[in-house]
């Protein structure tokens, strides 16, 4: 499996976004105005919200497939014209719309890159069990996914040790097994990542849709693991 940015990517929040249609007509992101008529009404309309709800409202596009390069433009714009979070909802939402922009721009992703190490470390620091660990499995899975040359303060074997930690702390989230078993294919040992893809596959009706469907290719890529009768009982 080669290796490649692929983030999830989840309050005292900052105030709303007084914003009129045509001063969001001119968001901008790398010098081009973003196309209002392309982003998804589900964001305009939160444009003024906290930014976790302007990252949910993405992250929910995303889960279905019916983002667009527009979608994430925008609401990374919105999150970021704030300012430095001081939240770790805020952080945690900075740190989700960034990911969604460095997934698109591949190594040339740098800038967002550190955003997702720093303001997802910064959202740990504040609240650790913010959303179950949300923001830990954020870093861990970019400890893991991303060039080593991006990164400043982990490696994959971090984040490895950043999932183990997520997976004995909170045993019962489908998505920490999900992810700690796509850690271990992606450093080429699938053998100890068969017990997390079952437990995954045991709870896939907890995954949201394009979990499921990397579910399905790490299945796969372990070489389709058969898990016992009373795993798949749970599903």
């Amino acid at each position: 499996m080669s290796r490649r940015l692929r983030l999830q990517g989840a309050p005292a929040l900052f105030g709303a976004l007084a914003l009129s249609v045509s001063c969001l007509a001119c968001a901008t992101y790398g010098g081009a105005p973003t196309d209002l008529d392309r982003v998804d009404p589900s964001l305009q309309a939160v444009a003024d919200h906290p930014s976790l709800v302007v990252s949910d409202t993405l992250e929910a596009l995303i889960a279905e497939g019916k983002d667009r390069v527009e979608d994430r433009e925008f609401a990374y714009w919105i999150v970021a014209r704030r300012g430095d979070p001081h939240t770790a909802s805020d952080a945690f939402a900075r740190a989700a719309c960034a990911g969604r922009i460095a997934e698109l721009r591949g190594l040339n992703a740098g800038k967002f890159v550190r955003e997702v190490e720093d303001f997802s470390r910064l959202s740990t620091r504040l609240e650790p069990a913010f959303r179950d660990g949300a923001a830990q499995r954020m870093l861990a899975t970019l400890y893991v996914l991303a060039p080593a040359f991006m990164v400043s303060h982990g490696d994959s074997e971090t984040g490895l040790e950043l999932l183990l930690d997520l997976v004995e702390r909170w045993p019962d989230e489908p998505d920490n097994h999900l992810r700690l078993a796509e850690a271990y294919i992606e450093l080429g040992d699938s053998t100890p990542a068969e017990p997390h893809l079952c437990f995954a596959h045991a709870h896939q009706h907890r995954l949201r849709p394009d979990h499921r469907a990397l579910l399905s290719r790490l299945f796969e890529a372990a070489g389709a693991p058969k898990c016992s009768t009373e795993t798949r009982s749970s599903e």
